[in-house]
């Protein structure tokens, strides 16, 4: 399995889940949480999309709310350096 383009294309769906849930937001005025955007990108998954199986390794949900806060905050596009 290639881990790496299976990690990058989580983040695009989550970079674009949170466009969508934020833009959803600015127009109607209503607030969102972290977990709109999780719940947002876990429905437009396949159902064959591959999540964790390792005992006590992070679900798929814990891995797509990290990303999600990372992109929310910027964290994601800071320079390791």
């Amino acid at each position: 399995m290639d881990y790496q383009a299976l990690a990058a294309d989580l983040i695009d769906r989550t970079e674009r889940a949170a466009e969508q849930v934020a833009g959803l937001s600015a127009h109607t005025g209503i607030t969102f949480k972290t977990t709109d955007i999780v719940d947002a990108v876990e429905r437009d998954l396949p159902a064959d999309y591959p999540a964790p199986t390792a005992e006590g390794a992070p679900t798929r949900r814990d891995v797509i709310t990290a990303m999600a806060e990372d992109i929310l905050t910027g964290a994601l596009y800071e320079d390791p350096a």
